[in-house]
C-alpha cells in the first residue's frame, strides 16, 4: 500500500495510471469503520487501483469545538486500509490543502439551505471546496460515498455535474450495527450510556416510515418523532423531514422516492441518519 501526504509525489505516480487504469476514490475524514471499508471494497471490484483520502477538513467544520474533537485515529486507519487492499492513502495535513485562508465558496440553491445547510451554515461549501480539490488531484474514474450523508451527496453530485468532472458518482448502502445505530466516526466519542440511547434515531426512522406505509398522516408522524426523541433524556432533535430522493425538496406527500432525514444531538455529539421509503431494512 502505497501512502503519500504531499500532492506532487501522489501526481507523479498518478501519472503513470490516468488514462491506463479505472481508479476508485473513498474520501473520507478517518476514523474509520466498516462502512468505509465497504465503500473500499466496492471500489476494489470496480477499479484496477483503489485510492482512499484521510483528511479533516477544517473549512466544512463551522463549530471549532467540533472540529478539536473530531476523532483521529490515522495509524488504525491505515492497518485497517491495508487490511481491506487499499491501493493508495493520501492522509495531507491542512497546509498542503489550504495555502491559505480560502476565499472561495459555493451555493447550491436550495441544496445547501436547507437541512444540514440550516443548522450548519457554510459547511456544504467546505465540503465542495475540498472534494473539488481531491477531484482535481487524484482524477478518479469513480467516487465512493455513504447514503448516511444523503444531502452530501446530493451536493456532490451537483458539485460534479456543474463542473463537469470527468467521473462517476456511487452512493452505497448504510451500515448499521446490530441495534440500527447508523455506522459514523462521531460515534467514537459516545460513552456506552450515549451510545445505547442514540438508537433512537434510526428507531425514530423505521418506526415513521411504518407509520406513513400504514397512511398516518405526515403531521402526525412529526409530531410521533419528537415526543419520542424528547422522551429520552440526552437527545435534542434538530431536524426530522420528509424530502424527494431526487432533489431533496421537502415534501408534504409520501411517495416510494421520499427519503427521511432526522439529525440532532446525543451530549455533545451530533448525529444524522436517513431511510428511504423504498429501502429494504
Amino acid at each position: 500500500m502505497e501512502i503519500f501526504k504531499e500532492i506532487k509525489p501522489l501526481k507523479a505516480f498518478l501519472s503513470q495510471k490516468w488514462g491506463l487504469v479505472s481508479i476508485g476514490l473513498v474520501p473520507t475524514m478517518g476514523a474509520l469503520h466498516a462502512g468505509h471499508l465497504s465503500l473500499i471494497g466496492a471500489s476494489k471490484l470496480e477499479n484496477q487501483l483503489t485510492i482512499c483520502s484521510i483528511f479533516v477538513n477544517p473549512a466544512q467544520f463551522n463549530n471549532p469545538k467540533d472540529l478539536e474533537k473530531y476523532p483521529r485515529t490515522l495509524d488504525l486507519d491505515l492497518s485497517l486500509l491495508e487490511s481491506a487492499g487499499c491501493d493508495v492513502v493520501f492522509a495531507p495535513a491542512v497546509p498542503e490543502i489550504y495555502d491559505h485562508d480560502s476565499t472561495i465558496s459555493f451555493d447550491f440553491g436550495h441544496l445547501d439551505k436547507i437541512l444540514e445547510g440550516k443548522f450548519r451554515p457554510g459547511h456544504f461549501s467546505g465540503v465542495a471546496l475540498v472534494v473539488s480539490k481531491f477531484f482535481n488531484i487524484i482524477r478518479p474514474s469513480t467516487a465512493y460515498f455513504g447514503q448516511k450523508d444523503f444531502q452530501q451527496f446530493k451536493i456532490i453530485e451537483k458539485l460534479v455535474n456543474e463542473l463537469k468532472f470527468d467521473l462517476h458518482l456511487k452512493r452505497m448502502s448504510i451500515f448499521r450495527e446490530a441495534d440500527g445505530l447508523a455506522m459514523s466516526s462521531r460515534n467514537m466519542r459516545l460513552n456506552g450510556l450515549e451510545r445505547k440511547k442514540a438508537t433512537v434515531f434510526y428507531e425514530s426512522l423505521a418506526a415513521a416510515k411504518k407509520l406513513l406505509t400504514q397512511g398516518e398522516s405526515i403531521s402526525k408522524v412529526k409530531e410521533f418523532v419528537a415526543q419520542k426523541c424528547e422522551s429520552v433524556e440526552g437527545i435534542k432533535l434538530d431536524y426530522f423531514e420528509l424530502a424527494s430522493a431526487e432533489n431533496l425538496k421537502i415534501t408534504e406527500t409520501v411517495t416510494t422516492e421520499t427519503v427521511l432525514l432526522i439529525a440532532g444531538f446525543i451530549g455533545e455529539v451530533r448525529l444524522i441518519d436517513n431511510l428511504l421509503m423504498n429501502e429494504n431494512e
